[in-house]
């Protein structure tokens, strides 16, 4: 199992999550964190912290976020690992909680 950072992410990207990571498992994109699988240990630390409530633990991510799994193996390959909070998009709270998001991911 593996933890899964989902659409709610997008567009916000608070970095609270990747201070408790002990494994530095999170990579940033330009407006979206992902969990690396392979390199998470399942620890469960950053769960609670995102504001967002945009991490779940893979057998717990909603149904119409099932892709967002393959989506995170995808981009943590891509993406330069992220050890550090860092402040969160200028207009995260404007986004925190909208629906349809995945269009406006950029790679």
């Amino acid at each position: 199992m593996t933890f899964v950072v989902t659409e709610n992410c997008i567009k916000c990207k608070y970095t609270d999550c990747v201070e408790v990571c002990p494994v530095d498992c999170f990579h940033e994109g330009p407006n979206f964190l992902v969990i690396d699988p392979d390199e998470c240990i399942d620890c469960s630390l950053c769960e609670p912290e995102c504001p967002a409530e945009a991490i779940f633990a893979e057998e717990d991510v909603p149904a119409d976020q099932a892709h967002f799994t393959e989506l995170n193996a995808e981009l943590a390959k891509e993406w330069p690992v992220i050890t550090q909070q860092q402040d969160p998009l200028p207009d995260a709270e404007n986004w925190d909680g909208k629906a349809g998001k995945l269009e406006h991911l950029e790679r």
